[in-house]
């Protein structure tokens, strides 16, 4: 084992003590002529009377100390395991290292220009030159988030007039993008519900089960792909939910399911709430994008609102990210819809506690822009014309991408890439099919 030299510089030795009675130890410090880590020493008449033996031996001492250093033992980690790379973001580095001028990046779900850039929001632009010209301060937020956030965000998911907010019911936590709203919520279900299981729907979004089990919730699976119909396999969903134990947490997509693209219908819906309902389970909404699938805040928010509308308690996680484009400012929300305010005030309060241990407080400026664009009448109205205008090339796309397969390929049933909605799609082809 190597044991680390330290030199220690004084300057509180009297440059009147006679060396002769110095420890060997003193004696060394003050024998530092040079300067040490960059910092000029400055030593007494005395010190500089010191026989250049010592000097030399010091110097010897030194040398040695660093040279050891450079010479470790086995490392503390050395039986850490390498990590595998995430499935979703080593796609991206794979296109970084490809050569190939007509590449395209599948992987990771962000929007890109025609000229393949990413995209700031106009809006965007607008409310950030607002916030400069305000002055604003960047002093911590409320462990819960800036309030103007929190009003806006449940505004946004159940309309601003709805019974759940004037009762006081709905609390919004403002939290890191939807990831982070998601590992909040996952540490209060193993805090305050301890054993519940968390059922997911196969397949679904990679990081899902990492945030889950990471905070020692158990998770499983229930069906939701079908690859025959390339479509929802609803019946398999109902049989699993109802096979679930009584009080389990139902993850569910709020809309444009990610990886699938495949969404219930509204008649679906109602029958996945009646079950979930029947079964006195916890619905659990990850809404990564509102607005941003079919164009509509309302319509995209329709799954949470029918829920809560039907008397259910709910939890639901926001993120910002695609629909506002603020992929960088993790600005998001874990929102509580309760029977009482009491409860929900109970409820969030664990949750705040919660998320002091693992980030303290959210980051203003995302938050900041939220409030401006949604709270100002013609920005809003803005944003909402580019939502449509981002959700519309994406159904261009769909569309396109339709036509040339069913030129290519017509003997196949193409239909399913127009009926899936958002930024991803279930293809159905195989690994051999994708590599070709």
């Amino acid at each position: 084992d190597i044991v680390e030299v330290g030199v220690y510089v004084s300057s509180s030795i009297s440059t009147s003590t006679p060396t002769s009675t110095m420890s060997a130890i003193a004696a060394q410090r003050v024998a530092l002529a040079k300067p040490f880590n960059g910092q000029k020493v400055v030593t007494s008449q005395a010190a500089k009377s010191i026989a250049p033996s010592v000097k030399l031996a010091n110097k010897a001492r030194y040398t040695t100390a660093r040279r050891s250093v450079r010479v470790m033992a086995a490392s503390v980690f050395k039986d850490v395991e390498q990590a595998p790379a995430d499935p979703i973001l080593g796609v991206s580095d794979a296109f970084k290292a490809c050569t190939s001028p007509d590449k395209l990046n599948l992987g990771v779900g962000a929007y890109r220009t025609e000229e393949l850039q990413p995209y700031v929001l106009e809006v965007v632009k607008k409310a950030e030159k607002k916030m400069m010209e305000k002055g604003e301060n960047k002093e911590y937020l409320p462990m819960d988030g800036l309030p103007a956030f929190r009003k806006a965000t449940l505004d946004l998911l159940l309309g601003a007039d709805h019974p759940a907010i004037k009762e006081g019911r709905a609390i919004s936590v403002q939290s890191l993008s939807g990831t982070g709203s998601l590992r909040v919520g996952a540490a209060f279900l193993a805090a305050w519900m301890k054993g519940t299981t968390v059922y997911l729907s196969n397949p679904t979004w990679g990081n899902h089960k990492n945030i889950f089990g990471d905070a020692g919730v158990e998770w499983k699976m229930y069906r939701y792909f079908d690859p025959k119909t390339v479509g929802l396999d609803f019946d398999g969903m109902i049989a699993d939910i109802k096979a679930a134990p009584k009080g389990s947490v139902i993850l569910l997509h709020g809309c444009a399911h990610n990886p699938t693209g495949v969404d219930p219908t509204k008649e679906q819906w109602a029958i996945i709430a009646d079950t979930v309902k029947a079964c006195e389970h916890i619905p659990f909404f990850d809404v990564a994008y509102q607005g941003f699938a079919s164009g509509s805040l309302d319509e995209d928010a329709f799954a949470p609102r029918y829920f809560v509308d039907q008397g259910m308690e709910v939890i639901v996680c926001q993120s910002y990210s695609k629909n506002l484009g603020l992929y960088s400012e993790r600005v998001g929300a874990i929102n509580v819809i309760a029977a009482d305010k009491e409860s929900a005030v109970k409820t969030t309060s664990q949750m705040k506690r919660l998320l002091r241990a693992i980030y303290s407080n959210p980051p203003v400026h995302g938050a900041r822009i939220v409030a401006e664009v949604v709270n100002d009448e013609e920005m809003f109205a803005e944003w909402k014309a580019e939502m449509e205008a981002m959700s519309g090339r994406i159904n261009g796309v769909r569309n396109a991408l339709k036509a040339e397969l069913d030129t290519q390929m017509p003997e196949k049933d193409w239909s399913f890439v127009t009926r899936q909605i958002g930024m991803f799609s279930f293809t159905g082809l195989n690994p051999a099919q994708v590599h070709y």
